[in-house]
């Protein structure tokens, strides 16, 4: 039994933990979250940042970390993590790899067919649809009009409408309350000022984004000519019920859920660097040579799905933020609706 240390990197910046090496799915050691800092904060800042943190945790705790390994999404973020890391010793792994490792660990990954993996984080959604057999990506896209950054920035229009204004982090904590309490009572911190907010409420809120995300992922479905056996739900934003619900009656498929979504990308990384603690990376396989992570081209939706798709990509989302935070008196709408954008993607089949 080792101290390893599995790190997962993404756009808002990084999730560390640190755990025994056949203790992968247990409450760990400790754990960090860093956020990548708003201006000029690199990606690879985060990650070192929280490797230093789970570092000297393990100093105070006597004891060495064995092994160290560190997912990313892209190529670009597996390079520049490599290139920050010099002679310090680590594993660069894909993303995929390590969530299909622990699905696979945890006896939730089907032993036939494929698997649909649904990751939907802070700056966007990307799909990867996995071979269960031989662990081959047979396609992969990414899409940023639905995302946390957008959730948040929806959130805040509805409580800024309500007379409550939160600063960015203080409006995500709430959102991340609500995939626990179904009422949530929101205090203005300046004025006083109380809202109620529910979980329909941020379900309605966020309705066409998941709508859109539904036919993203029947256009992969499409394309690959391969019905998933499971939809893995990945990601922070998975934590909220609504959001499963909808998925699951929009998709029909049966869902693969992990009670710490956020963290699986971690938790594979953990049982990666205990394996393969002498490995510099490890790859996806692609079952198509020189297959890549690629948006579909856009087409219309039906305006009538448009209910609050506002503001659902995560550059609309920080235009409200801006805006927001210039006026805390005028912060709604003019005419008492969110603001909206057309969310565009791959027709909607069936």
């Amino acid at each position: 039994m080792v101290l390893v240390l599995g790190v997962s990197a993404g756009a808002a910046g990084a999730r560390a933990m640190l755990t025994h090496s056949d203790q992968p799915h247990l409450p760990p050691i400790d754990r960090c979250q860093v956020v990548r800092r708003s201006r000029g904060g690199s990606m690879e800042e985060a990650v070192f940042e929280a490797i230093r943190l789970m570092r000297k945790s393990a100093a105070k705790r006597d004891e060495f970390i064995t092994g160290i390994a560190v997912t990313c999404r892209s190529g670009n973020h597996a390079e520049a993590i490599r290139t920050a890391a010099g002679r310090n010793r680590l594993t660069v792994i894909d993303e995929p790899v390590a969530q299909l490792r622990y699905l696979r660990f945890t006896r939730k990954l089907p032993s036939e067919g494929s698997v649909l993996l649904y990751d939907l984080g802070a700056s966007g959604l990307t799909l990867t649809q996995i071979d269960c057999r031989n662990d081959a990506v047979l396609a992969t896209k990414r899409s940023t009009v639905v995302g946390g950054d957008g959730h948040d920035a929806l959130l805040r229009w509805l409580l800024t409408r309500g007379g409550v204004t939160l600063d960015l982090a203080d409006t995500r904590r709430q959102k991340e309350a609500l995939a626990s309490e179904r009422v949530l009572a929101v205090c203005d911190p300046i004025s006083g000022q109380r809202i109620v907010v529910t979980r329909s409420d941020f379900a309605e809120l966020v309705e066409a984004g998941i709508h859109h995300s539904a036919s993203f992922v029947r256009h992969m479905i499409d394309e690959t000519g391969i019905r998933p056996a499971g939809l893995a739900l990945l990601g922070g934003c998975t934590r909220n019920k609504s959001i499963r619900d909808e998925l699951k009656q929009q998709l029909g498929y049966p869902l693969i859920y992990d009670p710490e979504p956020d963290f699986v990308s971690t938790r594979g990384a953990v049982l990666l660097a205990a394996e393969r603690p002498s490995a510099r990376s490890i790859r996806s396989v692609h079952l198509t040579p020189g297959a890549t992570c690629h948006e579909v081209p856009p087409s219309p939706v039906s305006r009538r799905k448009l209910v609050a798709a506002v503001a659902v990509t995560a550059t609309l989302g920080g235009t409200i933020v801006g805006g927001l935070a210039m006026n805390r008196d005028t912060g709604a709408h003019p005419d008492g609706k969110p603001p909206t954008v057309e969310v565009v993607g791959p027709p909607k089949h069936g």
